[in-house]
């Protein structure tokens, strides 16, 4: 078994009670090709890692507040690596192998797919490893702009969809939230098709190659009265110092009602000082202490002297490698994935208490749906409402509150932000309160600006409203598109709405 040559499906993950499914939909197949629920234990099916590096535990547990099982991070601080093999394997078409036991962050992968939220980090990770044709190199192909993850601590369902026309959706507790194309330039990172031409390696840059646009003109000389010591500032000597200013006054004086402290211990505190106050008699003149001259700008100032600039005769441009052909360029209609052999989770985390659950592959966007229907959701709701029961406060009247003030007029554009809001606010409960409370700053910004700068446009709004009433009565109540964009928006709201009554 374990001299075998095959690839694997990586998944990393770094969220707390998280699924991972896997849809391929390049072949008309639509039976389950992969599927752990994790209702048995490890033992003979999952084999640890025993690489050196890898010393963290993995326990067959329960999910917190569920009766069901999953696959447990239980260290922290320490590296986890596990995997399992499919039940058929396939053999590699290259010499890339890899033993079970030795499952590490190096072992070769076909697709590795999952959430990433570490430091700084935070991303739907997926990332394909394709075989050059023309070089035989296998390069890791980075989706561009991946979806972030969520940063509750609910269980969430990630979802990889290959579709036969090279598309790719990531889904989300089965929302999509990217989409993109395995031949199109813009969503890979590098793309899968190379470039026709290249830089050419071994071109060099001449020695006189001049890229200075602009020269120092070399005929250009230092005018005699240029002085490059003159000052930048200078006192202005049209000042003269008023009448009455008192030079001999201190601007600070030693409070005269002052008295050393009963208390004050000079071994401790040393030697007492009285406190300095204004002195009085410098508030009836106009000035007290040293007088001096206000400075100014010179006029004669200059600075350093530099010869302007001219066109450099000698200019080539910016020196560039010519192109060559790309020796590594090849095309193709669609990718060809590697066989997956195995499906294995490495992970290295500061936290404990991350559950895998029910990992799948199939062949059908349905069966994937019908697994986040029965297995995700009841979990994802209990959790939802568990935690919006643990709230400080009940949030449902306050829901209710806010949901029927984002239907007033007055929010206008704004609404249907506010509902996007709400409905986030809801699926997010550890954050429900931050979030409550920066809808009621946006509504009452909202409202203040309604009622402090309405006022002044009234009439301005007055007028407008006239003519815009004169004009769609004469345009039989606006054209049919504008109709129909006002119906799709109230819909929208009142799908939200309805939605959310529905939960």
């Amino acid at each position: 078994m374990e001299d075998r040559k095959r690839k694997i499906w990586i998944i990393q993950c770094f969220l707390s009670l998280s699924i991972g499914c896997f849809v391929s939909q390049l072949n008309a197949s639509n039976d389950v090709k992969f599927y752990e629920s994790f209702d048995h234990t490890l033992e003979g099916s999952w084999v640890v890692s025993e690489k050196e590096d890898y010393k963290g535990v993995w326990k067959h547990a329960k999910s917190e507040g569920h009766d069901d099982y999953g696959l447990l991070v239980n260290e922290k601080a320490k590296k986890h690596a596990i995997v399992k093999e499919v039940d058929e394997l396939i053999n590699l078409k290259d010499d890339a192998g890899w033993t079970p036991k030795e499952f590490d962050n190096e072992s070769p992968y076909t697709i590795m797919f999952g959430p990433d939220k570490c430091g700084a980090t935070n991303k739907v990770h997926f990332i394909l490893k394709h075989k050059n044709p023309k070089s035989g190199k296998y390069i890791e192909h980075h989706l561009k702009f991946p979806p972030s993850v969520h940063s509750d601590k609910l269980t969430h369902v990630y979802t990889a969809i290959l579709k036969p026309d090279n598309e790719l959706c990531i889904l989300i507790d089965g929302e999509e939230k990217k989409a993109a194309n395995f031949l199109s330039n813009d969503d890979f990172e590098p793309p899968l098709i190379p470039p026709k031409t290249i830089p050419d390696p071994d071109d060099k840059k001449p020695e006189d190659w001049d890229e200075r646009a602009k020269i120092p003109d070399p005929d250009a000389k230092k005018s005699d009265d240029w002085d490059e010591d003159a000052p930048l500032d200078i006192e202005d000597e049209d000042v003269v110092k008023p009448e009455g200013w008192l030079d001999d006054e201190p601007e600070e004086i030693v409070d005269p009602e002052a008295t050393r402290p009963e208390d004050w211990d000079e071994e401790e505190n040393g030697e007492w000082e009285a406190p300095k106050i204004d002195n009085p008699k410098c508030e009836e003149a106009l000035g007290c202490g040293e007088w001096k001259r206000p400075m100014k700008r010179n006029p004669a100032y200059k600075g350093k002297w530099h010869a302007p600039l001219v066109e450099n005769p000698n200019y080539k441009g910016i020196w560039k490698p010519q192109l060559i052909g790309n020796p590594e360029y090849f095309e193709f209609e669609k990718p060809n994935f590697e066989p997956i052999a195995a499906i294995g989770i490495e992970i290295w985390t500061m936290q404990d208490g991350i559950l895998f659950d029910n990992l799948l592959i199939a062949s059908d966007e349905k069966v994937a749906q019908t697994y986040r229907e029965t297995t995700w959701k009841p979990k994802f709701e209990a959790e939802r409402d568990r935690m919006l029961r643990n709230l400080p406060f009940q949030m449902k009247p306050v829901f209710d509150c806010l949901y029927k003030i984002a239907d007033l007029p007055f929010l206008g554009d704004h609404k249907t932000k506010v509902l996007d809001i709400l409905e986030n606010a809801e699926k997010q409960p550890n954050l429900t309160i931050g979030i409550v409370a920066s809808i009621v700053v946006v509504i009452f910004t909202v409202l203040l600006k309604v009622i402090f700068g309405g006022k002044k446009k009234l009439a301005k709004v007055r007028s407008e409203t006239e003519k815009t009433d004169t004009t769609e009565t004469s345009n039989n109540q606006g054209t049919t598109e504008e109709k129909e964009d006002k119906k799709e928006d109230t819909a929208a709201a009142a799908r939200r709405r309805n939605t959310r009554r529905d939960n």
